[in-house]
């Protein structure tokens, strides 16, 4: 054997050391990659898995149609616009069709709830006169009309001091958040106008 071949037997020899030992360098980070994509894409889904579970998903309110000869009204459009997106631990809700117009409503996590629902447009409410007491909140007139006479868990409150009436229904158990809210949206929205109560009778 020459010595040129020698020396072309040890050349090979060296260059496919340096291969094995590349290949046992890149070997490991390889495997990490192989293994942290997958591991990393299962971690995802179970995210958005529970992100999903944690999200509950509410039927549409349905809500009959009532008297209100302004509900199309540029003050009420001004409103709904307003309004926002949560009322304390209440989130908006989707409405059932047909959906009456000037109606907003938010709906609670709680089973069972009843739903917050405002309607906007309304005529005078009933027994809103000159005697009636008032609550202001927030810079906004208010006007109760509760349902406990009825027998019902829930107050309808109507704002009296703007261009429109609008009346916020509240389930009783729901706090005084959500007045609160609504009476900020109300005061942002609507500019405030002199009271119109009935006389007495």
């Amino acid at each position: 054997m020459s010595s040129s071949e020698t020396g072309n037997d040890a050349g090979t020899d060296d260059d496919t050391a340096r291969t094995e030992d590349t290949r046992e360098q890149r070997h490991p980070a390889v495997i990490a990659t192989a293994i942290a994509l997958p591991v990393a894409l299962v971690v995802g889904v179970l995210v958005a898995a529970i992100a999903v579970s944690r999200s509950p998903v509410h039927d549409p309110v349905a809500l009959g149609p009532v008297d209100a000869p302004d509900a199309a009204s540029a003050q009420c459009t001004s409103l709904l616009d307003a309004v926002p997106e949560n009322l304390g631990d209440y989130a908006a809700a989707e409405l059932a069709d047909p959906a009456p117009v000037g109606v907003r409503a938010w709906v609670s996590d709680e089973e069972n709830a009843e739903p917050v629902v405002l309607r906007c447009g309304l005529p005078r409410p009933i027994g809103f006169d000159v005697a009636a007491p008032l609550q202001v909140i927030n810079g906004v007139q208010w006007f109760e009309v509760s349902g406990a006479d009825d027998g019902i868990d829930a107050s309808t409150w109507f704002v009296v001091d703007r261009g429109v009436y609008v009346a916020l229904t509240i389930p009783g158990n729901s706090g005084p958040t959500p007045l609160q809210d609504a009476s900020s949206a109300v005061s942002d929205a609507l500019p405030q106008q002199p009271l119109d109560p009935a006389p007495l009778q």
